[in-house]
């Protein structure tokens, strides 16, 4: 019985539906009728996800009508220049973070009901329109009567071809209504944990469990941004995404007390909530106290420079601008991070490896930009760096070269190979081993969503093959917004692509016309 998933049942009743349209015997119609009749009705209780819903908008209120304006008033009376606790925040900043918090907060509850009222609606309309559809299957079940019998087969007169093409008409009608109705749960229930898992994701204070650390030293590593107050991206490039925090607080609930009082003094010495934010990140990366000692010392003297911080960091920042097919470069200096260092060696694999590593790992990032020292603002030094690495990678999993003897340009690298640098470089620095996940078919593609949504929300970088008729690509996701995914290319630049683009063939958007089918996934764990 095909009950498994909404997009299994999804599946199966376009497939009933096809065949309920080519059957030429009354006993293929007779059998294909009963198949899409087993298909489960969609599930859900419509009154239920509304009361969720309803509870839902009630705290948006609250937190709308009370919160928010308390704090308002607070924030615009006088206040001390200084705020005492582990990491000596002034008030103005952790008034102001709890502001946007609160806000943040005002605007998930809003998402949330707004998304389950919409889930609740469309199961409703379904379960009508399923159950009318399953009515006219069962007409036609009637009018057609028992299966024919070997001998019964050989002749049909006038009379039964009539019956048989008037219940076919009823099974056609019925089976193509279930499946609309199959279609229209799938997309919303997709939608809604899209939506649902990346607000929660957002809750992002609520992601730091660590022992002794008070509510505003929280609430402002979680709110520090690789952009300005002002910035309407403000929200799309937190630091530390809700991986980080909770890997962090893990590292800090392990660490020995003169280790635990160290970090506690390097963040209270930061000269901005950025650079506490980014040694919290290289805690999540997995670093020794060493590690992050020698982090500490390169960046300390750029703390307060937000800009500084950002370009040596960060290589990938999100526009606010998440409008279909929107590129923009990813770059230091003025150098992409870039494939080869201009696009033209085949290390898309390697490549892209590189850089997502460079995103959850920032000291690995500072390597490769600042050099050794770590103050370099040299581009074509740091492409050098980059080139180097990725031919680093490149060699780790046995990708290929071209020419005799394999003494040419790199070019490609296979499957096995790509998952085993992925667990190498990147799995390390994310807590999460990944999956590979074959993802030929648009059922397939759909069905995956959820998760690759879910693990960029967290903060884990999805690496995604493409492919044409004649080559193919190795990308990575690492953004979400509404329906849109962030795309980075190895060609150096980021764009914004929708979940119909990546479902049916649309991929060429963040590409070129020669690759226009995601293939391959691999989804972390």
């Amino acid at each position: 019985m095909a009950g498994e998933s909404t997009t299994t049942r999804r599946a199966e009743l376009g497939k009933r539906a096809a065949a309920i349209q080519d059957a030429d015997s009354k006993n293929d119609l007779i059998s294909e009728i009963r198949g899409a009749l087993e298909v489960l009705a969609p599930m859900g209780d419509p009154e239920t996800i509304e009361d969720a819903a309803t509870a839902y908008r009630k705290a948006a209120d609250h937190v709308d009508e009370d919160v928010i304006r308390r704090l308002t008033e607070v924030e615009k009376d006088r206040l001390p220049n200084s705020w005492t606790g582990t990491t000596a925040f002034t008030a103005t900043d952790a008034v102001g973070a709890a502001c946007r918090a609160a806000d943040q907060m005002c605007v998930a509850f809003r998402g949330g009901a707004a998304a389950l009222f919409r889930l609740s609606s469309a199961v409703a309309d379904a379960r009508k329109q399923d159950e009318q559809g399953r009515s006219q299957l069962r007409e036609a079940l009637s009018i057609l009567g028992s299966e024919d019998g070997f001998f019964d087969s050989w002749v049909e007169n006038d009379e039964e071809e009539a019956a048989k093409n008037r219940a076919k008409s009823f099974a056609k009608e019925g089976s193509t209504s279930m499946h609309a109705a199959a279609v229209a749960v799938d997309d919303a229930a997709r939608a809604a944990a899209r939506d649902l898992n990346k607000l929660a994701s957002e809750a992002r204070s609520g992601h730091i469990d660590a022992r002794g650390m008070s509510a505003v030293d929280k609430l402002m590593l979680a709110d520090a941004t690789t952009v300005s107050e002002q910035d309407p991206a403000r929200e799309q490039n937190e630091i530390l995404t809700s991986g980080d925090l909770e890997r962090s607080s893990d590292r800090l609930n392990r660490m020995s007390p003169s280790d635990r009082a160290e970090f506690d003094r390097m963040l209270a010495q930061s000269r901005s909530p950025e650079e506490r934010a980014y040694l919290t990140k290289a805690l999540a990366a997995g670093h020794d106290m060493d590690d992050i000692r020698t982090f500490r010392e390169k960046i300390h003297g750029h703390g307060d420079d937000e800009a500084w911080l950002r370009d040596h960091l960060t290589p990938v920042v999100a526009p606010g601008d998440t409008t279909n097919s929107k590129t923009e470069n990813a770059g230091f200096m003025g150098q992409g991070w870039t494939q080869g260092g201009d696009g033209t060696e085949g290390t898309c694999v390697a490549s892209s490896t590189v850089t997502a590593r460079a995103m959850v790992d920032p000291v690995y990032a500072l390597g490769l930009t600042g050099g050794e020292s770590g103050q370099e603002n040299d581009p074509e030094a740091f492409r050098d760096r980059l080139v180097d690495e990725q031919h680093r990678v490149h060699d780790e999993g046995d990708g290929g070269y071209s020419g005799w003897f394999g003494t040419g340009d790199p070019e490609g690298m296979d499957t096995d190979g790509q998952s085993e640098i992925i667990d190498k470089e990147i799995s390390p620095h994310t807590g999460a081993e990944y999956d590979f996940r074959d993802v030929g078919s648009a059922d397939a593609r759909r069905d995956a969503l959820p998760e690759i949504e879910q693990a960029v929300a967290e903060g884990r970088p999805v690496p995604v093959n493409v492919k044409g008729d004649d080559s193919a690509h190795a990308m990575m996701i690492v953004g979400q917004e509404g329906d849109m995914l962030q795309i980075y290319n190895p060609w150096g630049t980021t764009t914004w692509v929708s979940e119909d683009d990546f479902v049916n063939g649309g991929m060429a958007k963040a590409s070129d016309n020669r690759l226009p089918d995601t293939y391959e996934v691999h989804i972390p764990r």
